[in-house]
């Protein structure tokens, strides 16, 4: 493993030495292909929506001290626990329309979604035939909506639209009783209940509904290109918990996803093809494929009274990211009727309209350096550099503008409009002459391309 700091439960590469790169040259390349995309749509979504409370962990005892803070209408947490299991009994979010979230998604800039096929409360988003704890099982009232699958009918729309597909898919299943299982004392944390060492036959059942779990979701669903294992305390090394990944991802890339990517999280190897910091972003340029996942809203899941980021502040968070050389992951969290809240939608079309004027520095582009110059961070892309200069308020007619480049600058233009601007260059400090340029025109940032001999 790479040097890591555990923050809740969740690892924050602060270098990636030890990252382990696919073997498979078509894999390779789909990497490469996919670090380019750089903005992908995350959604959390499952029947909890309707509590508004965090999604799956206050199932879980050993997590109750962070998880459990929205649950104000009892202290009875059997009570609690089967009213959230029940929570499929009520889910029938009949306003969702997922050509309108895909038309959506594009519109704003996004070239990938993200979505939750099952989190660790073990609800399948799908037509799994392992469990009846799924959207289409007739414990659903929405089993018969024309949209009941709803993982095929989302992925269809995407790709229609020409966004790629991430798969979100949980190692542990707090619903099956292979890994918590009823004849053990109740799980006091997020890991099976049962020493799998003595009661190999049960682990091995749980292995099996796993694999075919996941064999559904690569073989029943058209392309899929990242695999994107949530959980990672499931492993071998923490209470034997092998779920013989290597064994069904290699099946799989024998067989229907010969390209597929896998982002085994936190668990490090060769299955971890992309690194994943949560709610974060690391401090200095990572060099290997990586993605930070940060939430629209408070959390990952739909809250009520949730407060949203603005346009400027995502756009931001959004060059931070890329800068670095990562893609940002943006999670929104549907409302439990099927609909996309008002406030985060209008917080992405503003930055899809940034994106619409600024997009050429962001995709399919490359770190440059890391920076100390003040408000401004880089990007590169066929041999032209992009110098992203953010502003800390509403901005002038008027400000200067230094650069540091350690290289002959020969032309400098302002990408929105493809302005020429004037600049003197001493050394590797540029000094950008701005009392031409109508900042007022621009919004959250200004782009300067840089062009050289």
């Amino acid at each position: 493993m790479s040097e890591v700091v555990l923050v809740d439960g969740v690892h924050n590469y602060s270098n990636a030495q030890d990252y382990v790169p696919p073997k498979s040259k078509e894999v390779q390349e789909h990497l490469k292909w996919f670090t380019g995309l750089k903005l992908g749509l995350m959604m959390h979504f499952a029947p909890e929506s309707q509590l508004g409370i965090c999604e799956s962990w206050p199932l879980s005892n050993g997590d109750a001290d962070w998880s459990r803070e929205d649950i104000d209408w009892t202290d009875d947490m059997d009570e609690f626990k089967q009213q959230y299991i029940n929570a499929n009994k009520t889910f029938n979010p009949v306003k969702f329309r997922p050509d309108e979230w895909a038309k959506l998604a594009k519109d704003c800039g996004f070239k990938y979604l993200l979505f939750t096929t099952k989190h660790h409360d073990g609800f399948c988003m799908y037509d799994t035939k392992t469990t009846t704890y799924k959207i289409t099982d007739p414990s659903c009232p929405f089993h018969t909506h024309k949209y009941a699958d709803m993982v095929k009918h989302l992925y269809e729309a995407f790709r229609k639209e020409g966004l790629a597909i991430s798969t979100y898919f949980s190692k542990p299943d707090w619903h099956s009783n292979y890994y918590w299982c009823d004849q053990f004392p109740e799980a006091e944390t997020r890991n099976v209940n049962y020493d799998i060492e003595k009661h190999p036959d049960i682990w091995n059942k749980f292995v099996e509904y796993t694999h075919e779990q996941i064999t559904e979701l690569t073989s029943n669903y058209g392309k899929v290109d990242v695999l994107w294992l949530d959980g990672g305390w499931v492993e071998p090394n923490n209470l034997h918990q092998d779920i013989r990944l290597g064994e069904i991802v290699e099946k799989i890339r024998s067989t229907t996803q010969p390209h597929l990517i896998v982002c085994d999280r936190t668990v490090g190897g060769e299955y971890e093809n992309i690194i994943t910091p949560e709610q974060t972003v690391p401090d200095a340029i990572i060099d290997v494929p990586w993605e930070s996942n940060i939430t629209l809203g408070d959390g990952f899941s739909y809250r009520y009274c949730d407060h949203y980021k603005t346009g400027r502040t995502l756009v931001h968070k959004l060059l931070d990211v890329v800068s670095k050389g990562g893609n940002l992951a943006l999670n929104i969290a549907p409302q439990p009727d099927g609909k996309l809240p008002k406030n985060g939608v209008d917080s992405l079309r503003q930055l899809g309209s940034w994106l619409k004027v600024n997009g050429d520095g962001i995709y399919e582009t490359k770190a440059y350096k890391n920076t100390t110059d003040k408000n401004v961070v880089y990007t590169q892309k066929n041999g032209v550099v992009y110098a992203f200069y953010l502003f800390d308020e509403v901005p002038s007619f008027f400000r200067t503008v230094y650069l540091t480049i350690d290289k002959p600058v020969k032309r400098i233009e302002l990408l929105r409009n493809h302005q020429q601007i004037p600049f003197t260059q001493n050394g590797s400090t540029v000094e950008i002459h701005t009392h031409d340029i109508n900042m007022m025109e621009a919004k959250y940032s200004d782009c300067f391309q840089l062009f050289f001999e």
